[in-house]
């Protein structure tokens, strides 16, 4: 057997190449894998033996030869071929252990200039790595350091398959696909929607089931060049059992509500959907208001805390059943607290202050294909809300106002949110109907929505929810306006002496 050995990545590298040596495996290699298998004492040929021919052009060229591809490429089951290679002179090739330049890594750097870029992009590489993937029957095809010790075990063995091979093909083929994903996304730049697009995702850990028992699932973080992986994909489980699908996606929802606010903010999650939310500068404090929101609805739910869990804090969560708390960080004396609730599930995230700031693309799936946008981001900057009204909103209701508005992005649509000392009492969220959304919030809030704020996600189209609003002691609403009968909505508001703010930005969460 001949090998080519070419690899970017050189974990296991010697110990495998011994491996292949032990077995009579003729290596032939380049460069700086060459190199280092040669201080290792393995013998090492070099492709240029193969072809004939020198590396040129700084090595740009190296096993881009007939000599190379004809030996991988040729059918071992087809004489023709067998023999067009005799005439040539080709030795056939039956194995390529290749994986590609560190091109991510490159650029990952930030400081790294567009030749340097280019000079990263690996041409040889991916072609010899889709030969072999073709030519699978034939050739195996090793990309994964993870896989030496299984093949070396396998040829030890004389036990490689047909299934094995078709595998190792696979993910070549995927290994080949990722990089060039990476490479179109460095020359794509920010934003714009291309005509063609892949998303580059590696796997981080399966899961018992989806969101429900009948369907499997897995977790995978999407890798974009220049870009660490952020949010619920970085988190560190610190105790409790394993997290699962749903866990996920409420994790996911509680995180970036509470890194919308700057402030000590707790917010309590069920279904995606914040069911308590408030912020306060003693965090205690804002963990019982965001309580005092749906005391029914949080049990079972996510706490989720923007701030380090301190004692005090711990010991006002301990008094309620959850599934899963994330926060910032625990204090020692918080995680002897908590862990002794075996099914309690502790995670941490490094606070990420710019991460919903962050220009992103959010992925939703539909039958058949994908919608993509921009993510909907909140900035203090959007907030220049236009006064409609006759009467200002007081300091107090403009503090409460910018707190529900922040807190109306994460619920979904159509929303309502009830505010009061930057605590959410009530909400309506996913209802057909906007006015039955504040039914609902007005029910939920009780007495406490008197001297309350309204939070509407987008515009009020009809009179009737002012109406109602004010029946239910509501003093001042934000939304986004726009609506036909804006002129019969503001006058509701002031007939009720209600301050009325339009932002002119629309926060639907579908």
């Amino acid at each position: 057997m001949r090998a080519i050995v070419s690899v970017s990545d050189k974990t296991g590298l010697v110990d495998f190449a011994r491996r292949l040596q032990g077995l009579n495996i003729e290596i032939f290699s380049t460069g700086g894998t060459k190199k280092a298998l040669e201080v290792a004492d393995i013998k090492v040929r070099s492709v240029s033996e193969l072809t004939g021919f020198p590396e040129i052009l700084d090595g740009r060229v190296k096993t881009l030869h007939p000599a190379v591809h004809g030996g991988i490429l040729a059918k071992r089951n087809l004489p023709q071929h067998l023999n067009e290679l005799a005439r040539n002179r080709i030795q056939t090739i039956d194995m390529v252990v290749v994986n590609l330049y560190p091109f991510i890594q490159t650029v990952a750097r930030g400081d790294a200039s567009l030749d340097e870029a280019l000079e990263n992009i690996d041409i040889g590489g991916p072609a010899m790595i889709r030969a072999a993937a073709k030519n699978f029957p034939s050739v195996l095809v090793i990309v994964d350091p993870q896989d030496y010790d299984f093949i070396a075990e396998k040829l030890h063995q004389d036990s490689i398959d047909l299934k094995d091979r078709e595998k190792l093909a696979q993910k070549a083929f995927q290994h080949v696909a990722i990089y060039d994903t990476a490479i179109a996304q460095y020359l794509r730049g920010e934003g714009g929607f291309p005509e063609e697009m892949t998303i580059a995702l590696k796997k981080s850990s399966g899961l018992r089931y989806g969101e429900n028992p009948h369907q499997q699932a897995a977790l995978y973080f999407e890798q974009t060049v220049g870009q660490e992986p952020l949010g619920i994909i970085s988190i560190k489980q610190l105790s409790g059992p394993e997290l699962s699908f749903n866990n996920l996606l409420d994790l996911d929802a509680a995180w970036n509500v509470v890194g919308d606010f700057t402030a000590p903010t707790v917010a309590i999650i069920k279904h995606t959907n914040p069911c308590g939310l408030a912020s306060h500068e003693d965090l205690a404090e804002a963990y019982r208001r965001a309580l005092a929101g749906d005391p029914v609805a949080a049990f079972g739910g996510i706490v989720a805390s923007n701030q380090p869990i301190d004692l005090a804090t711990a010991t006002e969560i301990d008094k309620t059943h959850y599934d899963v708390i994330i926060a910032s960080g625990y204090k020692d004396e918080v995680l002897n607290l908590l862990k002794r609730k075996r099914n309690l599930r502790l995670v941490s995230l490094s606070v990420q202050p710019d991460l919903v700031k962050t220009k992103g693309i959010d992925f939703r799936r539909v039958s058949g294909g994908f919608l993509l946008q921009d993510q909907d981001s909140f900035t203090d900057q959007e907030f220049k809300s236009r006064l409609v009204t006759k009467r200002q909103p007081t300091e107090a209701e403009w503090r409460d106002l910018l707190f529900a508005w922040k807190a109306v992005k994460h619920i979904k649509s159509n929303a309502i949110v009830l505010a009061k000392d930057e605590a959410m009492l009530g909400m309506g969220a996913g209802q057909p109907s906007r006015v039955v959304s504040v039914e609902l919030a007005l029910k939920k809030a009780g007495d406490e929505a008197k001297g309350s704020i309204l939070a509407s996600d987008a515009l009020i189209p009809f009179a009737d929810g002012v109406e109602l609003a004010a029946r239910g002691g509501v003093t001042a609403i934000i939304q986004t306006g726009g609506s036909v009968r804006d002129e019969e909505v503001i006058a509701a508001a002031n007939e009720h002496n209600i301050a009325m703010v339009f932002t002119g930005v629309r926060h639907f969460k579908h």
